[in-house]
């Protein structure tokens, strides 16, 4: 999907555009067929998402079944998100990036204190966000699953060894998902400021959630 085509995604019916300060949650339903498109406004800053069945949400991301489906741990253009019970929940339909993290998790309080000191205790994480955004419908400690880190770079290395780097996102750079069947979206704008993954400074997002053109309503490219 190129630039044009995101531009238009983002000029249908705009059903919610928020901009998600720094350190702060926020989350949606997204009916099927819709577009969510995230929007790194400041550059190098990690967005923790998890997806659920709206429907039910004892089904939901599985981090497990998207990766065995794809054969890959990152994910790009054309990824889809599988739910634990590997039916398509999410698609990547547009990716500005080229590659985002599955595996390194969300922060929280006891993994701050634990990785960086004590002192760090009081600082809040993603774990804290999930849970009192999640709360907003019914979510809670139980149903946080290991999740998705939008724009988060950590490469693995032969031996195996994980790393939390630099991003590879700047400012302005999206990512387009389209939701195959209702779904709630829950968002952690991670608030971590003990390693790159945010380059130190937690900074705003945007996301806007757009219904689709009806075909009926396209103009054909020789009626233009």
């Amino acid at each position: 999907m190129t630039t044009v085509q995101i531009d238009a995604i983002l000029a249908g019916t705009v059903l919610q555009d928020d901009h998600v300060p720094a350190r702060a949650p926020w989350s949606a339903l997204l009916p099927a067929g819709s577009h969510l498109t995230i929007v790194d406004l400041e550059g190098n800053q990690a967005v923790d998402f998890l997806a659920y069945n709206a429907a039910d949400t004892a089904e939901r991301y599985s981090a497990a079944d998207t990766i065995a489906a794809q054969g890959n741990i990152f994910l790009t253009t054309g990824s889809v998100l599988r739910t634990n019970e590997g039916r398509p929940l999410l698609t990547l339909v547009a990716d500005e990036v080229g590659r985002h993290d599955t595996i390194g998790g969300a922060c929280s309080k006891e993994s701050n204190s634990l990785r960086y000191g004590h002192h760090t205790v009081h600082q809040h994480g993603c774990v804290e966000n999930f849970l009192a955004e999640g709360a907003r419908w019914g979510l809670t400690k139980r149903d946080l699953v290991s999740n998705v880190n939008w724009y988060m770079n950590v490469p693995v290395e032969p031996d195996g060894t994980l790393g939390i780097v630099d991003g590879l996102s700047a400012p302005g750079r999206r990512l387009v998902l389209r939701a195959e069947t209702d779904t709630i979206a829950l968002v952690s704008n991670c608030p971590q400021v003990n390693n790159p993954c945010n380059g130190f400074d937690p900074t705003p997002v945007r996301m806007v959630v757009t219904a689709p053109v009806p075909a009926t309503a396209r103009v054909p490219a020789t009626a233009r």
